[in-house]
């Protein structure tokens, strides 16, 4: 038995320590906003932050991660949608299938913490997540607009 914290609740987990964290977040916490792409941690779209760092949960097994480090899930970025990445994302009409968006949402909002004024160029080194319907363009602008609502 493992012990989580998850957007900062602590949750009893009954899962083998080889189990992946996205399905720990997902089939144990009942989280489901962080998404299964590709497994191998090429995509992004299971992107959670784990102590403020944007981490593919894909690739972390339940055994790397301690009760002491805090996940966060898109769940926890703001439930009523007042995050400054949420209002672009919505203002810009960022998502087109939408698949992806909370795995680049997490790492949007990593990417600003850490540089909350970035330039394209920065934007596009940081944002490695994978977006199959190719809307990187929208994905770059609702980050300059989150930028300037911060």
């Amino acid at each position: 038995m493992a012990r989580l914290n998850i957007n900062g609740t602590i949750h009893e987990i009954d899962a083998e320590a080889e189990t992946p964290l996205l399905w720990v977040i997902r089939e144990q916490a009942g989280l489901t906003g962080t998404k299964f792409g590709c497994g191998i941690a090429a995509c992004g779209a299971c992107t959670v932050h784990i102590d403020g760092v944007a981490t593919r949960s894909c690739s972390v097994t339940l055994a790397d991660v301690t009760e002491a480090e805090k996940i966060v899930t898109i769940e926890a970025i703001s439930p009523d949608r007042s995050h400054a990445i949420q209002k672009a994302w919505l203002e810009l009409d960022v998502p087109q299938c939408g698949y992806c968006q909370s795995g680049q949402i997490m790492a949007a909002v990593a990417l600003l913490d850490s540089n909350p004024n970035p330039t394209d160029e920065e934007i596009d080194a940081e944002m490695s997540n994978i977006c199959r319907c190719g809307t990187y363009n929208r994905i770059r602008a609702g980050i300059k607009r989150a930028a300037e609502l911060l």
